[in-house]
C-alpha cells in the first residue's frame, strides 16, 4: 500500500510562492508516474502537473504553464511543486496521486488515471 502526504500549503499573497512537498512511503515509487491535482471550491478536482519515473519528462497544464514546476526527488521517495507568482485562482486543496501500477499513466490528465491520494494541503493566495 502506499501512502502520500502532502505539506507546503499556507496562506500567500498574490504574486507570491510556495513550494509543495509529497512524501511516500510503503513502496519506493521511483517507477511510477508522480501527480499534482488540485480542487477549488464548488469545482470538480483538476490535474496541474505530472512527472515521468525517469525523472527528465514533465507535463503541466496550460493554467499554470511557466510558473510552476513539478520535480521529483527519487532517493527521497518525494515529489514536489514549485508555484511561483501565484494568483488567487490557483485557491484549492492540492492533492498527490500516484497511479496503480509502475510505468503506467504517463500522459494522462484524469483523476480516474490515478489510484493513491494523499488528503490534500491547502493553498489560500489573496489578492
Amino acid at each position: 500500500q502506499v501512502q502520500l502526504v502532502e505539506s507546503g500549503g499556507g496562506l500567500v499573497q498574490s504574486g507570491g510562492s510556495l513550494r509543495l512537498v509529497c512524501e511516500a512511503s510503503g513502496r519506493t515509487l521511483s517507477s511510477y508516474v508522480m501527480a499534482w491535482f488540485r480542487q477549488a471550491p464548488g469545482k470538480e478536482r483538476e490535474f496541474v502537473a505530472a512527472i515521468s519515473w525517469s525523472v527528465s519528462s514533465t507535463y503541466v497544464a496550460d493554467s499554470v504553464m511557466g510558473r510552476f514546476t513539478i520535480s521529483r526527488d527519487n532517493a527521497r521517495n518525494t515529489v514536489y511543486l514549485q508555484m511561483n507568482s501565484l494568483n488567487a485562482e490557483d485557491t484549492a486543496v492540492y492533492y498527490c496521486a500516484v497511479p496503480l501500477r509502475p510505468f503506467t499513466g504517463w500522459g494522462r490528465n484524469s483523476v480516474d488515471d490515478f489510484h493513491y491520494w494523499g488528503r490534500g494541503t491547502q493553498v489560500t493566495v489573496s489578492s
